[in-house]
């Protein structure tokens, strides 16, 4: 026989629990004790023993041990208890109430055979809070040993806390089956992933403009999500428009931004365009985006353009769903002798259950942002000044694409920035381009 705990612990709402659990989580109250004629050690819940004691707060005389076989019964013990237990985990451990303290008890995987053992409860129930300086009311002996699973039953009766307690658990109703816990659990599995479902999709509503996108939008990628922060509706429009109107919006949102950053009278800009325009592939440079970036940074015809960048509108932040907690509820405050209400360990009145590669170096002053070249030039808050021309080409580039969405969303992307502070301007125009093509 070996005695993992003896000495004295502390109770508090007249409750102390054996648990294996890893995660700590104690039933509740009529849980722990229903179908059994015992009140005073729950067992019900598998893993968990929910021990009763006649002191409502302070510490108890209390000892726990572990035999081979049955030991014989102590007739100085006034109320006795048995039930069988098994441990859920390697690890079982006597936990006070608020989980301030635990014992390792170093119980195997196995079945045992619990008898709790009580004496002075009546006495402890009538001092209800012990002080250090006051002699011990009641004590307790709780003893596990090897044993096949078999009903609880009551040995001895002699206190009246006792009575209340195995009267408590007589009148509960039966516990679930094991079909009708597997279902509960199956619900609640089902609750909680359409709750999470529905957090995802009202965070993706947020993120694309109050609505849900479409697969082919979802699946767009690329400069998609920053565009949205601009002009959701259009992406939208974009999304379900034909391939004819993404193509148009691509090669207006490519010229759009070769204006606007003075590359127009740049010879070899403009074949670019042309070959848009006539669905060709694109000429050289733009074939080697290297050797295209350096065209840009040594053709004398490059004006230095630059532009506030763009900012989209603000927009409040986002705010998540509040989850709705099933099954959890304010307890109300018990009277006094009320231990029936008092469960889960908590304190009465708690909350318990119920830019493309090759981009060229910034100069002194600048740093590159992707194709972009940001100069140093803002305020600590504010927006930065970018070079038009850097930004201008990758919207050519974005335009050619294979995939006509994504041409025309990456287009608008890279003319935007190249639009800056201007690019409201630029997005009503893609937008009667949208219309003009719908109605035609």
């Amino acid at each position: 026989m070996r005695r993992p705990v003896a000495g004295e612990v502390h109770v508090h709402y007249g409750q102390i629990y054996v648990e294996s659990d890893a995660e700590g989580v104690i039933p509740d109250l009529s849980e722990a004790f229903a179908g059994q004629r015992g009140g005073l050690c729950g067992a019900a819940v598998p893993g968990v023993l929910w021990l009763i004691t006649g002191l409502h707060t302070g510490n108890v005389g209390f000892m726990v041990e572990v035999h081979e076989e049955e030991p014989s019964l102590d007739p100085v013990w006034d109320d006795v208890v048995e039930a069988s237990f098994r441990p859920v985990s390697e690890h079982t451990r006597l936990s006070q109430c608020a989980g301030e303290a635990a014992w390792n008890l170093h119980l195997a995987r196995t079945d045992y055979r619990v008898r709790y053992c009580a004496q002075g409860m009546d006495k402890g129930r009538k001092l209800d809070t012990r002080v250090s300086v006051e002699p011990q009311a009641d004590s307790y002996l709780l003893q596990f040993w090897p044993s096949q699973p078999r009903p609880d039953r009551v040995i001895r009766q002699t206190s009246q806390n006792a009575a209340y307690w195995h009267r408590y658990a007589r009148e509960l109703p039966p516990p679930p089956t094991p079909e009708e816990r597997a279902e509960t659990e199956r619900l609640a599995r089902q609750t909680e992933e359409r709750a999470a479902e529905e957090r995802r999709l009202h965070r993706e509503r947020r993120e694309w403009g109050g609505r849900l996108p479409s697969e082919r939008l979802r699946g767009a990628g690329g400069n998609v999500r920053g565009l949205l922060r601009f002009d959701s509706d259009l992406v939208h429009t974009l999304g379900s428009a034909g391939s004819e109107v993404q193509r148009a919006v691509a090669l207006l949102a490519a010229r759009k931004a070769c204006e606007t950053a003075g590359l127009i009278g740049v010879s070899w800009v403009v074949q670019a365009l042309t070959a848009l325009a006539e669905s060709r592939p694109l000429p050289p440079p733009f074939d080697d985006t290297d050797r295209m970036w350096e065209t840009l940074r040594s053709d004398p015809q490059v004006p230095a353009r630059s532009v506030l960048q763009a900012v989209p509108p603000g927009r409040p932040p986002y705010r998540p769903l509040t989850p709705s907690v099933v099954g959890w509820a304010q307890a109300p405050a018990a009277e006094s002798g009320d231990k029936a209400r008092r469960g889960l360990g908590s304190e009465v009145g708690g909350i318990v259950p119920a830019g493309p590669a090759g981009a060229p170096p910034a100069p002194a002053g600048g740093v590159a942002c992707g194709a972009a070249l940001v100069h140093g030039s803002g305020t600590a808050r504010g927006p930065e000044r970018i070079s038009q021309p850097h930004v201008a080409l990758p919207a050519v580039l974005a335009a050619a694409g294979p995939d006509s969405l994504k041409a025309a969303l990456g287009a608008v992307w890279h003319s935007v920035g190249t639009h800056g502070e201007h690019y409201p301007e630029l997005l009503e125009e893609v937008r009667s381009v949208c219309t003009d093509q719908v109605e035609e």
